[in-house]
């Protein structure tokens, strides 16, 4: 007898993210698109969302509100605010969908609204769901714990220059890796850039971060260790966001596999942590 498939929905489904979600899954067997929708009045709206996006027919409309009965988990790469208005209406749901946030920029206060949405719901949020960024973050946890205050650390990353958010939260995750194992506190050592002039030596307790804007850059972040005599990068590239796609598909068929409400990591996700 063959598995029921994973009922998906995609919010912000005519992005460049969202796009890019409805190409793989259409072609994943073991997922069926049932809902995709974007922000009232979208010039597509009505039209067949799989067309809408450039792949195969789905049968489906593109809608202009969520459309979250029915659904399994709804993937969600928008803004701040979708997000939220997301998390309410699946609050209000006796059933609610699992969510996969790939969205980053999030304030304090927006994100405490997260996690206490996770006390009722299935929640993966990561700013990024490369297998490969994912990877990096655990393999620099283990240099930085070794290389210590010996070696500067600085943080470099660029994206094309229609993201609104900097430095990208990939770049604060990376961060904010580093600091832990570093044993610092990120809010007291993060440098954003370096002011002009004299501005002095570097502290050896500094963690850099440093945003390039330009062109159609899909995501390129580097760390560097320099340390006496010798320096060490170590570098994650994206060559199209269909690995953020796979990613995050991976996420919700991982997810609707029987979890508990609660907020999830893709590290948990890849096995990384239970």
């Amino acid at each position: 007898m063959a598995k029921e498939r994973i009922r998906i929905a995609v919010a912000g489904a005519m992005g460049r993210m969202g796009r890019a979600i409805l190409a793989v899954a259409a072609q994943d067997p073991r997922v069926a698109i049932v809902a995709g929708w974007e922000r009232p009045g979208h010039a597509l709206q009505g039209q067949d969302l799989g067309v809408a996006a450039g792949v195969q027919a789905l049968g489906v409309p593109l809608a202009g509100v969520p459309q979250l009965a029915g659904v399994d988990v709804v993937i969600d790469f928008t803004s701040p605010a979708a997000t939220l208005g997301l998390v309410t209406a699946a609050l209000k749901l006796k059933q609610p969908p699992a969510l996969v946030i790939g969205g980053t920029g999030f304030e304090p206060a927006q994100m405490a609204k997260v996690k206490a949405a996770s006390k009722r719901l299935r929640i993966v949020l990561s700013s990024n769901y490369s297998v490969g960024m994912n990877l990096l973050w655990q393999a620099l946890s283990m240099v930085a714990a070794v290389t210590g205050e010996d070696y500067d650390v600085e943080v470099i990353e660029a994206h094309h220059h229609f993201k609104k958010d900097s430095p990208s939260g990939t770049a604060m995750t990376t961060a904010e890796v580093l600091a832990k194992a570093l044993g610092r506190d990120l809010a007291k050592w993060a440098r954003y850039g370096r002011p002009q002039g004299n501005i002095g030596p570097r502290d050896k307790r500094e963690i850099g971060l440093h945003t390039v804007r330009g062109g159609d850059i899909v995501g390129d972040h580097t760390v560097l260790f320099a340390g006496p005599g010798e320096r060490l990068e170590l570098k994650h590239q994206a060559h199209s966001r269909e690995n953020f796609a796979r990613g995050s598909l991976r996420a919700g068929l991982w997810v609707t596999g029987g979890r508990k409400p609660g907020l999830y990591s893709m590290a948990q996700v890849l096995g990384f942590q239970k």
